[in-house]
Parts: C-alpha cells; structure tokens; sequence
C-alpha cells in the first residue's frame, strides 16, 4: 500500500496547495493506467473474498454475511460513489476544497442518519436476513454505512487532488484487507459468521494507509448543495443498484426455477464485470466533465454527448452479438452447466448491461452539471414501462430479462437529457 501512496506524491505535505484552496492537481502519467489495474484487481481481490468465506464456512453458514456482503455493495453506490463524486466535482468547480470542509458537518449528520435507519431497519429485519437474533449484523450494517461514506471521503480526495494511481490504490487494499483477516480466521477455524462480517468492515482499515487524504483544505467558501446532490445522486444510484443486481430476487419472488434463478444470477455476474471495472474508472471523469462545465466548453460537452449516444448504440449491438455467440459458452465454462442461458437470452442481459455502462457514464456527466435530482427522476421513471413490461411478457425468466432491458434504456434516456449541455 505504501508505494501506492508514494506513486503519485512522494510527499504528501508538498501538495499541500490543493488543501488550501488551489487548483486541483492534474494526474501523472500512468496514474490512469494505475487507477485501471487496481479496479481490476480490487473486482477480482472482492469476489475472492466471497469465496473464501463460502467455501470456509459452507453455503448456509455462510448466508448472514452473503447479505452483509450485498449490503455493502448497495452502500458502495448510495454512499461511496455520491460523496467521492460530490467532493471532486466541488473541489474542480470551486477551485479548492474549502467548499467540501464547510459542508462535511452537514454531510456527515446525513451519513449517520442513513446508517442509523438502516441498522434500525436490519435490527428489525435481522431473523429473515441473517437468521441471527444478536444485535451484531446491525450493528455491521451501520458500521459498514459509515465506512462506505469514509471510503467516499478518502477516494473523493485523492480524486481531486489527481492522485489516481492512490484510487486504485485504496481499492485494492480495501478487498486484500478483507481476504487476508478471512484467510487468517479460516487458518484459526473459526466459524462464526459475525467473525467474517467483521472482516468484510476490516477492509476500511485500510484507508489509513492514506493519512493526508482525511484532512481536507480549510476555507470559507459556503456549503451550497451538498445534501441535495448527495440525496438526489444517493437516490438513483441505489435504484440502479436493485436494478442491475435484483434480477435473480424478483425471479424468485415471480415464481422462477431456482436453476433460472441460478442462471441469470450468474449471467448478470459474467456481464456485469465491465460496469464493476467502470465503477472505479469514472473516478477521472468527474473533474475533467466540471472543468469543462466551469469553464462553459459548450462545444466539447455536445462532443461527448454525441460520443456516449453514438457509442452506446454500437455498443449495443456488439453486445447483442458477444451476448449470443460468447454468453452461453462462457457461462458454462465460468458457472458449470447448471448456469446456462440460451443464446437470446444472454444477448438481452448484455445489452441492458452495456444501458447501465453508458449510464453511469451519463450519472458522472449530470453530477459534473449539478443535476443529481434529475438522476433520481430518471430511474424513478424508468421503473413505470420496466413494470409494465414484467407485467405483459409471458415466461417467469424472459419478463424478468425483458423489464431490464427496458428499465436501463429508459434510465440511459432520462440521464441523456438529464446530461444535455446548455446551448452556447
């Protein structure tokens, strides 16, 4: 972790320029790269950590912390990304960080808001989903809530600062924190599921790897719209979340074999390896779409605009055709052949996959904007045709997949008006 820390600064006290109210830094060259490698490693590094807890505890030992495992994906889009991206796109628009330090009180009273709720909510809920009566998974949920928002803190920093080899960075620590204390329990053998939801919040640890990244610029800029772009980005992207990951609960919930349950499981998994790598990728993106927006470059946000719209059309039919030809091959040979979709079928789930790429590369564009309302609208929208398809297409699999599909495009649509630039 230390020499991540040391590639993009080799102190961090010389850089102290962007923690008083300068400019933001621009990336060194390889700190992209960097920042690629380690969303790569980190995505593999956090299902070999899902690994090791099935395969060490046994399938239904292991289910509290499956949940738990979930949970944290959720709080990574409705806490993690809307922090990290509210703080970089703050520090590019108001040219410094003083505008973070005044709002972080305020930011930090909604954050322990959010986690309180939901501990409240798993502390109800805890014998259906943790089958455990104790108090320790809520109390996981809220801990794991708070050390999303830090992880926030922390990427969004380094972000700002152009520090991105330091992003991938801490995501790769993140998950190899969480893999080596559920190695070193499995090697004592113990068995308690909490023992390994403890070990999941462990990997937050590894933000104080990055010591600088908590201080924050001084100044007197004024607070402006923090909580309401938090809440309006917050909102949407955990919609977007239950979409892109909830295929497989409302097939059951509709009535679907759990082999189709299984199956679509696993191919929203195999396809959804892209997005898991853009996530950490559209760190850079942010800064880079603000300056432009500050700086009124009408000309090359209507480029980009086009380039998402164009590209996300041939995107499409390129996953259509990988989807058919390449889907059910691979998903044998990944899954076993338990998990087998037909060749129409993978081809739908690749191209409601390449919608929520290109969607949350539209989400970065309207957060750059300060339109985050306009991202909680479009999935809440999105959501009336999705449930109107479930309910007309015949078949418990083929609805599910269809409704998808439509709820994806329908949200790409909102965010691709949501993210128009003004006219110069």
């Amino acid at each position: 972790m230390a020499w991540t820390t040391r590639t993009d600064s080799a102190v961090d006290e010389e850089q102290s320029g962007s923690m008083t109210g300068h400019a933001p830094r621009r990336s060194r060259p390889g700190a992209t790269s960097a920042l690629a490698a380690g969303s790569i490693v980190s995505g593999l590094l956090a299902y070999l950590f899902f690994a090791l807890v099935t395969r060490g505890l046994g399938a239904e030992p292991a289910a509290p912390v499956s949940v738990l495992w979930s949970y944290w994906g959720f709080a990574a889009a409705g806490v993690t990304f809307p922090v990290q991206h509210w703080i970089a796109r703050s520090v590019a628009a108001d040219g410094g960080e003083g505008a973070v330090n005044s709002a972080l009180p305020r930011v930090a009273v909604l954050i322990a808001g959010a986690a309180l709720t939901a501990g409240l909510l798993a502390w109800l809920l805890r014998e259906p989903l943790f089958g455990d009566g104790r108090a320790t998974f809520p109390l996981l949920v809220v801990a794991v809530t708070l050390g999303s928002a830090a992880m926030g803190l922390v990427r969004g920093v380094l972000a700002s600062r152009g520090r991105y080899a330091s992003v991938g960075g801490v995501l790769v620590a993140e998950n190899l924190v969480r893999c080596l204390v559920a190695q070193a329990l499995l090697s004592a053998g113990v068995t308690d599921p909490a023992a390994y939801g403890a070990a999941l919040l462990a990997g937050y640890a590894a933000l104080l790897a990055w010591p600088t990244a908590w201080r924050v610029g001084a100044g007197t800029d004024e607070a402006r719209t923090s909580v309401a772009f938090l809440r309006g980005a917050a909102a949407g992207q955990v919609v977007g979340q239950a979409v892109l990951t909830g295929g497989p609960v409302l097939l059951a919930l509709a009535g679907g074999s759990p082999r189709d349950v299984t199956a679509l499981f696993a191919g929203l998994a195999l396809f959804r390896a892209p997005y898991t790598l853009m996530v950490g990728q559209v760190s850079a993106l942010t800064s880079r779409v603000t300056d432009l927006v500050v700086a009124e470059r009408h000309r090359e946000l209507r480029r980009l605009h086009a380039i998402v719209l164009v590209g996300t059309v041939a995107g499409a039919v390129v996953g259509a055709g990988v989807g058919a030809l390449a889907g059910p091959p691979l998903l044998w040979l990944v899954f076993g052949a338990d998990a087998a979709l037909d060749a129409g079928t993978s081809a739908l789930v690749a191209v409601g996959t390449v919608f929520a790429m290109a969607g949350l590369v539209l989400t970065v564009v309207v957060m750059a904007h300060d339109r985050t309302r306009q991202i909680a609208l479009a999935w809440l929208l999105a959501l009336i045709p999705g449930a109107v398809v479930f309910l007309l297409v015949d078949g418990e699999l083929l609805r599910v997949v269809v409704a998808f599909v439509v709820i994806e495009v329908a949200a790409w649509s909102g965010l691709l008006v949501a993210a128009r630039p003004v006219r110069a």
